[in-house]
């Protein structure tokens, strides 16, 4: 039988794993990927604590984070197609939008 510490350790190792993927990266899409990776691993923390604790509140917030996080795909990879186009690159480096 799973039990709640087994989610919860996976859960923070998928988080650990996103964090240092933000951390080290230079490539914005791989950079994007991390943080939807610690956002499922938040969400993975929900739905553990929301199924030990036999309570829904869990899952609505897992399903609004979802509703954001969707959102947040569509207009995050507008934005990098937009950034590649002008600037021929993802790398995080060569981005400095402040200067004309």
């Amino acid at each position: 039988m799973v039990t709640l510490n087994s989610y919860l350790v996976l859960g923070a190792v998928l988080f650990t794993i996103g964090a240092v993927g933000v951390f080290t990266q230079r490539n914005a899409l791989i950079i994007y990927m991390c943080i939807e990776l610690m956002l499922n691993a938040v969400n993975l923390t929900f739905i553990a604590f929301s199924r030990y604790l036999n309570s829904l509140d869990g899952h609505v917030f897992v399903f609004m984070i979802m509703a954001v996080a969707a959102a947040e795909a569509a207009v995050g990879l507008a934005i990098f197609i937009s950034l590649f186009r002008n600037k021929e690159t993802v790398n995080v480096d060569n981005f400095n939008l402040c200067k004309g």
